[in-house]
């Protein structure tokens, strides 16, 4: 295939693609809430928030572009094809039909429907509109080729459109001064909790697992495999540059609220309360398109993804099976017991974040671990424990047992590990003594899967 440049206009779709397959509800009711919970503190809280809520998604898509990868199993392949496997599928089945996708509906109905209905139709509602909206992004993701326009040409674009104008009005008539003070705790370690914040968005599992769909998107366009990662890493840049432009921009609105409002409970609310404020009644209308937009252009790109990974992991079952099993999968979890299944899908989340993150560093510096398996093994044993045990701690059933307590008030006193950071310290003395097995026993240990 020849080599060929890329348009600027090909690169504006693709980076309102990867924007809006995993920019969700979160990442824009996150940033209001942080405002609000800042005040005067909101630099140094935001900058962490863009450091661990932007930078990391984007070291994610690096990491798929240097190591030229197709998806989370190339990343993880290194360490065992086991370990590749079990991965992909957790993180598929996790962010997907068991709590991710059942989730984007839910948002969308909570904010976008059942404030203009009376409390006694919401069950039946619920149940109507979930059917519509995975009905929908099941019709709009059958063909591969085509989701990428939906998303990057009409969903997406309509989606910024509202929310520019949102943060026009609070630009043009703001609701107060940015120097209202905000919660104790942002007031002594603005960083810290700004980080903290930017952390809890998982968005870099959530690159990691639209990743696929991505690198899918751009060789449809005609480009040649050598050129994927050069595009991505150019659309992915782009990407991650608007979405911390837009993060700033909510976080300023939720400082600027706290002189017409006290901070609401959350940051969905919060944002409710703002537009209403702007724009009247309508608002109530405009909060629910906006919510409903972000959230289903998620969707689409989970979907997508989900089918596509599962396709290439187990080629016998067709890439129409795992669209159709996401589908009613993340129906029925939407309309029986979605709360439960999030409480008992957040362990895992914990346990895959730390090893996630740990392959995203080792395939961002690829140019000096060159994907050895020998070094990829002792991170991963390394990172292990850390992400067990903050798995474990996450179980409502152990919550209280003896014996996990003792060990985790023993873990806690391991450097950041009360943040949620226990596992840096591991993974780096993996490293240590991975790097030193790799000199002891050559460098011809690197793994080529391309």
């Amino acid at each position: 295939m020849q080599q060929r440049k890329l348009t600027a206009r090909e690169l504006l779709v693709l980076t309102s693609l990867i924007f809006g397959l995993f920019f969700g509800a979160g990442n824009l009711i996150f940033p209001v809430q942080l405002g609000q919970g800042a005040g005067s503190t909101w630099p140094l809280a935001t900058l962490g928030f863009l450091l661990t809520g932007s930078v990391v998604p984007f070291l994610a898509l690096l990491a798929v572009a240097v190591t030229r990868s197709r998806s989370v199993y190339d990343l993880a392949a290194p360490v065992a094809p086991w370990f590749a496997t079990t991965t992909l599928v957790l993180l598929h089945f996790t962010i997907g039909p068991l709590s991710g996708t059942p989730r984007t509906a839910a948002v969308a109905f909570d904010m976008g429907v059942a404030p203009l209905l009376p409390a006694g139709w919401r069950s039946w509602a619920m149940l109507g509109f979930s059917a519509l909206f995975f009905g929908l992004a099941y019709l709009l993701t059958v063909k591969q080729s085509r989701f990428k326009d939906w998303i990057g040409k009409y969903l997406n674009p309509l989606f910024l459109l509202l929310l520019a104008l949102v943060l026009l009005l609070a630009l043009c008539w703001p609701m107060g001064s940015l120097t209202s003070k905000g919660a104790a705790a942002y007031q002594q370690q603005a960083l810290v909790h700004g980080l903290l914040d930017g952390y809890g968005t998982m968005d870099g599992i959530a690159l990691l697992a639209v990743a696929v769909s991505v690198v899918y998107a751009v060789e449809g366009m005609g480009f040649h495999k050598k050129q994927v990662p050069g595009v991505l890493a150019k659309a992915g840049f782009l990407s991650i540059l608007l979405e911390g432009l837009i993060y700033t921009g909510l976080v300023l609105l939720g400082v600027s609220s706290l002189g017409s409002m006290a901070a609401a409970d959350n940051g969905g609310l919060a944002f409710a309360a703002i537009v209403v404020h702007y724009l009247g009644k309508v608002g109530v209308l405009v909060t629910g398109i906006i919510v409903t937009l972000t959230v289903f252009t998620t969707a689409m790109g989970l979907f997508v993804s989900f089918a596509q990974d599962l396709h290439r992991a187990f080629p016998r079952v067709s890439y129409l099976f795992w669209l159709r099993l996401i589908a009613l999968g993340s129906f029925v979890t939407a309309n029986a017991g979605l709360t439960k299944l999030v409480t008992w899908t957040t362990p895992v989340l914990l346990l895959l974040y730390p090893f996630a993150l740990s392959l995203i560093a080792l395939a961002v510096t690829n140019r000096w671990t060159k994907q050895a398996p020998i070094l990829y093994r002792t991170v991963m044993l390394a990172v292990a424990g850390p992400a067990l045990l903050d798995a474990l701690g996450a179980l409502p059933f152990l919550a209280t047992w003896g014996p996990l307590q003792g060990l985790l008030q023993a873990y806690q006193q391991l450097p950041l590990a009360a943040n949620g950071f226990g596992w840096c310290l591991p993974a780096l003395l993996g490293l240590v003594v991975g790097l030193l097995l790799t000199r002891f026993f050559g460098k011809g240990t690197g793994v080529n899967n391309h």
